[in-house]
């Protein structure tokens, strides 16, 4: 089971260029608004045309502009589930969930659409309208419809985007259940680094219509290939940088010299670490023993209910400013305990957490 993607299409703003491959484990579209996320998978459908490229499913061409072929998107096998869930506002949902199954015998239709309804948990809804419907159901009978044609591959729009924190939660869950038992081709789209990282296996990284990245979501995360790449999955922290030997830079904006575990090839343009990397040493033992250790103050906090991010100023106290250097995320209960302790406190930067990055 293979999705093999490689087109070009002109856009108002930039050449939409994109290669990749999905395979039974999903694949997170990340990116930006404007990126060219939906675009992509419009595209796959066959809702949209490439102006050059090539899109086989399983072997099958769907598009390939040198050979002039591009099936319809009904017969590209492919279930599409859309931001807004596009449901037939004149069905019900029984009848939105079996709408792309005119083909089968009226039993075997029945027979289907039962199966989905039971699956997505929508038993004794099958008369209703979507109106009647709250959101997280309505996204449900979407999903029921995409999955009821039994497709070679799935196409996700930001399915979650519409939802409101407590229903997306629970819909997340059913869709990573879904996505684990559909075992073929999945697409993800979000611009939410943190969903795309619990719902998907690998991640496709998307900015101004390229692909920016594309591999394993860990991989990607820990090892970003640029600065680009590093901000748009979440990293609030960097400084300009300048090779100072085989393992150390010097970091220009935070004015300090670290210690890296990553090979520096090529030359680096910035150092960086995500924001829950950010230690503190409580015990004043560890401070001149522990490498890439520095004072540092508390300029101002920010809290959830759950924890708190604290911007803070290196080796001297905040100025007028209030300009800080780091954010460290943490959870209350070592907020609570830290607190407490007089300033200076003392931040580690661990060698194997920093990130070396190109220009």
């Amino acid at each position: 089971m293979a999705l093999e993607v490689q087109f070009e299409k002109h856009l108002a703003a930039y050449n939409l260029n994109v290669e990749f491959s999905c395979d039974a484990d999903s694949l997170a579209v990340l990116g930006p608004s404007g990126a060219g996320k939906s675009m992509t998978l419009r595209c796959i459908a066959g809702l949209e045309r490439p102006d050059r490229g090539r899109i086989a499913l399983n072997d099958r061409v769907l598009f390939d502009s040198s050979k002039k072929i591009d099936l319809p998107s009904r017969a590209r096998r492919i279930g599409l589930l859309f931001q807004n869930y596009a449901l037939f506002p004149h069905l019900t949902v029984a009848e939105n969930i079996s709408f792309g199954l005119d083909a089968l015998p009226p039993a075997e239709r029945a027979a289907r659409a039962k199966q989905r309804i039971a699956q997505a948990r929508l038993a004794g809804l099958e008369n209703r309208s979507p109106r009647e419907l709250s959101g997280g159901e309505q996204q449900r009978v979407a999903l029921a419809r995409a999955l009821a044609v039994e497709p070679e591959a799935l196409l996700l729009d930001e399915p979650l985007s519409a939802l409101d924190t407590h229903l997306r939660s629970q819909i997340e869950r059913q869709l990573i259940d879904s996505l684990a038992a559909f075992r073929r081709p999945a697409l993800f789209v979000t611009h939410n680094m943190e969903e795309a990282y619990r719902i998907a296996t690998n991640l496709v990284v998307l900015t101004k219509g390229r692909v920016a990245a594309h591999g394993p979501k860990d991989e990607i995360f820990r090892h970003p290939p640029n600065l680009e790449v590093a901000l748009l999955t979440g990293l609030k922290n960097f400084s300009r940088a300048k090779q100072i030997s085989a393992d150390t830079v010097e970091a220009l904006d935070w004015n300090c010299t670290l210690r890296v575990s990553q090979p520096i090839s090529p030359a680096p343009a910035y150092v960086g670490i995500r924001a829950h990397y950010v230690d503190f040493l409580e015990a004043a033992s560890c401070v001149s023993s522990s490498a890439n250790v520095f004072p540092c103050w508390l300029v101002r906090a920010s809290e959830t209910p759950f924890g708190i991010t604290l911007y803070l100023r290196l080796h001297n106290p905040p100025g007028a400013t209030g300009e800080h250097h780091l954010q460290a995320e943490l959870f209350k209960e070592k907020w609570l305990r830290m607190r407490e302790h007089p300033q200076p406190w003392h931040v580690q930067l661990s060698a194997e957490s920093l990130m070396v990055l190109p220009e």
